[in-house]
């Protein structure tokens, strides 16, 4: 079978599949976020009126996404492209799909490892060392920031993602609740037509959706499971 003909598979993953390597997202009670109120680190007026604070609080996250391993979950992903064309769209900002060996992988909210101008959101950096300290700049001379996409500002891939949910073949939804907008839209610009998952062990609902098979198990038990099936 050459590369390509074969079917395009994609893929939109939340916090639940990382949850399960041990990364907290602000929705759990014992995460890292518990240290900190989101209007205090993750916005742009938080950025604004305390920067050191938010430099500090995603250095800690980024400590703990390295410490991170990929999981079972993460693993068959990088399984299914051994048949399919695999495009991975997510949610979360760490680089565990990378790790697994994903090759395809759209990151919605930005990612951990990199920094990026203040006055040119095109100026990326990988971040070596510790993490981002006040005084360290872009090739432009201003402060660097996070590169991620905080509350209240723009998801800048937004279109990309739907463009290619839409050239899917089979569908899949692993550990996200489907509720956090724009991302969770990107299911509305799938055909129809086409076969789609739902991996989650919590019980959510989906109206309006056609030929969407509910798998009720966390992501590294539920995934490998329908992965085996696809390449069957």
């Amino acid at each position: 079978m050459t590369k390509q003909s074969k079917q395009k598979v994609v893929v939109f993953t939340g916090a639940g599949i990382s949850a399960e390597s041990g990364l907290k997202t602000f929705r759990d009670s014992d995460g890292l976020w518990e240290e900190y109120k989101i209007e205090d680190v993750a916005t742009p007026a938080a950025w604004a009126n305390d920067s050191e604070l938010v430099l500090e609080f995603y250095n800690k996250r980024r400590k703990q996404a390295m410490e991170a391993k990929p999981n079972a979950a993460h693993k068959a992903l990088k399984e299914l492209e051994k048949k399919y064309d695999v495009y991975i769209i997510t949610q979360n900002i760490d680089d565990l799909h990378e790790r697994a060996g994903s090759k395809k992988v759209l990151h919605l909210h930005g990612e951990i490892n990199k920094s990026r101008s203040t006055v040119d959101e095109t100026l990326v950096y990988a971040i070596k060392g510790e993490g981002i300290r006040l005084g360290d700049k872009c090739t432009r001379g201003s402060q660097l920031r996070p590169h991620i996409v905080w509350f209240g500002e723009q998801v800048p891939m937004m279109d990309t993602a739907y463009e290619i949910a839409a050239m899917a073949d089979i569908f899949i939804v692993v550990g996200t609740s489907m509720v956090v907008y724009p991302a969770a839209g990107i299911i509305d610009y799938v055909s129809n037509t086409i076969t789609k998952y739902l991996v989650d062990p919590n019980d959510i609902k989906v109206t309006g959706v056609r030929n969407l098979t509910f798998i009720k198990e966390k992501a590294s038990i539920g995934l490998p499971k329908l992965v085996k099936e696809l390449l069957k």
